[in-house]
């Protein structure tokens, strides 16, 4: 498997996503479920290809978890929607899915079979992709809470909807924490010591604690917006924590997170 088949398992995984969501919006729970689930059934063929194929697990640069993070958002979205039935929560994980996917088509991207020593480890594999699944949870956490703090004033907040923002948030928590727990344990094998606050190491502490305090404060918080606005300031936080610092001076050349 080359990168070569993308567009090919690409179209087919997005085509499924689409009529599992059409399928949602006419209620059509099982066929909705069934249809999305084929859909991230081959697109993880492709992923598992390509493992094979690079010889190696493909985690290495940000196009590769890139492929991970629409898996991952695809899965969250089938189950978020089996168990609340929100119609839209399909539509969503479909957009965006699609959305890294195309990146991926249209700014390809140099990849190779080797790893360098530091990514040689047992904990690679875990890291990531407990990592990106923290990531689809903590992203569908702040879209769904985008959604209830922009629809009509009219339509109150209910509790059963705070309660899956609370859910999301939770869970992408306890992920985001393995993550940071293995990666610890990673950079001790490869490094010589558990945190050395790179750059990255940096903005993942800030991440964390964020949606801690956001945790710590949730059952005292009255005001709903003031609950989305944390969700949506921690998921800021994130994406520094992904990419972002990518784009900052203090990571150029001195980050042990460049690959």
């Amino acid at each position: 498997m080359s990168w070569d088949y993308l567009i090919c398992y690409a179209s087919i995984a997005t085509l499924c996503w689409t009529i599992g969501a059409i399928f949602a919006f006419h209620r059509k729970v099982w066929k909705a479920v069934t249809a999305s689930s084929i859909g991230s059934a081959v697109f993880f063929i492709f992923i598992l290809g390509l493992w094979i194929s690079l010889e190696r697990p493909p985690m290495r640069t940000l196009g590769e978890t890139r492929l991970w993070y629409s898996l991952f958002l695809s899965v969250a979205g089938i189950a978020m929607y089996a168990r609340y039935r929100y119609s839209w929560l399909l539509t969503f994980s479909t957009i965006v899915a699609t959305v890294f996917i195309c990146v991926n088509l249209f700014k390809p991207e140099i990849h190779d079979r080797t790893l360098m020593p530091a990514l040689q480890s047992a904990w690679f594999v875990p890291h990531v992709i407990v990592y990106m699944m923290a990531y689809a949870l903590l992203g569908a956490a702040a879209v769904f809470a985008l959604y209830l703090w922009l629809r009509p004033s009219h339509r109150e907040v209910t509790e059963s909807e705070m309660k899956i923002c609370d859910n999301l948030v939770r869970i992408g928590w306890v992920f985001l924490s393995l993550g940071m727990v293995m990666g610890a344990l990673w950079a001790k094998q490869a490094w010589g010591d558990y945190w050395s606050w790179d750059p990255k190491e940096t903005w993942a502490a800030a991440t964390w604690f964020a949606y801690a305090l956001y945790l710590h404060l949730r059952p005292q918080l009255k005001d709903p917006y003031t609950a989305f606005a944390l969700i949506l300031f921690s998921f800021l936080l994130l994406q520094m924590c992904w990419y972002g610092i990518n784009y900052l001076p203090s990571a150029q050349g001195v980050s042990i997170h460049n690959y």
